[in-house]
């Protein structure tokens, strides 16, 4: 209890302004917030807290809030924040808790705002292919609400309950990045609440705009440290007609690489294009209890495509296929109708969660050049002699984002945590190298914190901390996130 204790009481010091300390929420501070949003909507209580007090991060140490308020609309958000801000109390905005970085984790306790109650879709815009809803709403919720419309919002993540507000906090990526790009690229403007209770609005159902501080871009990827977002404008698409895969596998990871910059130069651009090891096909394979075609093979390629007419798709996978035969690739095989293809993108969608049962595991999500997909991995791989410690890799080859697993197999656990920190210090190190940052989706969070601050540059911190100071002056936002 005493070292919680000087845990909350933590001063934070800042190179752009004075040392602050947070305040230990107290009994008269949860009556305050009940008056704010009712009884119902306030969670007290260590063992109903203990949800709150992490995310799927698989190493970070959970860390449980005093106090959890749900409100439910943007003026309760703007009183609680007015309160918090007042009394010094930390404030850290919660989606579904489905992030890898211990981003929603309430390091100094204070106050966990759950976002769980604002979950509308409050206006489908046809005419101007837009949506407007509340942060709180998922991913495969929005799917649902937007098919009837015919639209559909094109950011698919692997894990479909996370929230539109935890996708956009991390500037989520996801299997159709190729062609749709990211979060920041769907998001039209925004309503937040600052720390100090005021309210803003930037952007709109339009789809561009040079009218001052791109604020709205701002916030998309600040992790929940710089304001509360309570509302959001997206930019939808129309619904394809027929989405299929194609899958290919190669004798090496090299070739498949290689072949990469041959597809995206086709006439047509893939929608998704991913890259995978055959060690996680096995372990995927192992997870489902579904065998994977062309177990045999080291390497392969996942390309993934849309188009209003199936004799579309299937003359543009003719074309993919001659270009990877040019890389050596043994074959292209189109899974035989859609419940096939929904068996293989399941599987892939499945690594993550299969990773975590096979072994205890770290995840990093570094990005680099997509042309140094193939070097960066290799380099990796001769890491693991050096530390005894297999890494299991696959990724996002159209957008250079990989994700690595350093797994504990055949070594103590405790020996495993120790040499682990040695090795994601030299992996993000090579990332660094080949022009890559630390985090390509994820976002930093408690996890990279560490890492991020040791790769960036001090000046690039220090206009972070100053804009975090202009925003926040108390440092009540999501605190220890990003940097300290």
């Amino acid at each position: 209890m005493r070292k919680a204790f000087h845990l909350r009481k933590r001063i934070l010091s800042s190179e752009a302004g004075p040392r602050y300390r947070f305040q230990r929420v107290k009994t008269t501070d949860i009556q305050a917030l009940v008056s704010i949003v009712s009884p119902g909507n306030v969670v007290t209580g260590r063992d109903r807290l203990l949800d709150y007090g992490h995310d799927e991060a698989p190493l970070v140490k959970s860390s449980l809030p005093r106090i959890v308020v749900k409100p439910v609309n943007t003026a309760s958000v703007s009183e609680i924040l007015k309160y918090a801000n007042h009394k010094r109390i930390p404030v850290t905005t919660r989606g579904a808790g489905t992030g890898l970085s211990g981003g929603c984790i309430p390091l100094y306790g204070g106050i966990v705002l759950s976002l769980e109650h604002m979950h509308k879709v409050l206006n489908v815009d046809r005419e101007n292919f837009a949506a407007v809803v509340q942060p709180g709403i998922s991913l495969g919720k929005l799917r649902d609400n937007l098919g009837p419309f015919g639209l559909c919002y094109p950011v698919s993540l692997g894990e479909m309950t996370a929230t539109v507000g935890g996708s956009i906090a991390t500037n989520a990526g996801g299997l159709n990045a190729v062609k749709y790009g990211v979060t920041r690229h769907h998001v039209l403007g925004l309503e937040a609440v600052l720390a100090g209770g005021e309210v803003i609005r930037t952007g709109g159902k339009f789809v561009k705009c040079s009218s001052g501080y791109d604020l709205t871009q701002l916030l998309v990827g600040s992790e929940g440290t710089l304001a509360v977002i309570t509302e959001v404008t997206l930019k939808l698409g129309i619904k394809a007609a027929f989405r299929e895969a194609l899958f290919v596998p190669f004798h090496s990871l090299q070739d498949a690489i290689n072949s990469v910059p041959d597809i995206l130069m086709l006439g047509k651009e893939p929608v998704g294009l991913e890259f995978m090891e055959k060690s996680i096909m096995q372990i995927a394979e192992s997870y489902t209890g579904k065998k994977l075609p062309y177990g045999g093979y080291e390497a392969f390629l996942l390309v993934l495509s849309e188009a209003d007419s199936q004799d579309e798709i299937t003359a543009y996978f003719s074309e993919v296929e001659k270009a990877v035969k040019k890389h050596g690739a043994a074959d292209a095989l189109m899974p035989p109708g859609q419940l096939a293809m929904r068996r293989l993108l399941e599987a892939r969608e499945m690594f993550y969660h299969a990773i975590k049962k096979y072994a205890p595991m770290q995840i990093l999500d570094a990005v680099v050049p997509r042309s140094e997909i193939a070097h960066f991995v290799s380099r990796v791989k001769e890491l693991e002699p050096k530390y005894g410690i297999p890494v299991v890799i696959y990724g996002h080859a159209g957008d250079g984002n990989v994700h690595l697993h350093p797994i504990c197999k055949d070594m103590p656990l405790n020996t495993w945590k120790r040499k682990l920190k040695g090795l994601m210090k030299d992996i993000y190190a090579l990332g660094s190298e080949y022009g890559g940052a630390v985090s390509g989706e994820h976002g930093i969070g408690i996890d990279k914190k560490e890492f991020f601050n040791s790769t960036a540059s001090s000046t690039l911190l220090g206009t972070m901390k100053k804009i975090k100071k202009a925003l926040d002056p108390n440092g009540i936002l999501n605190p220890g996130k990003i940097f300290d």
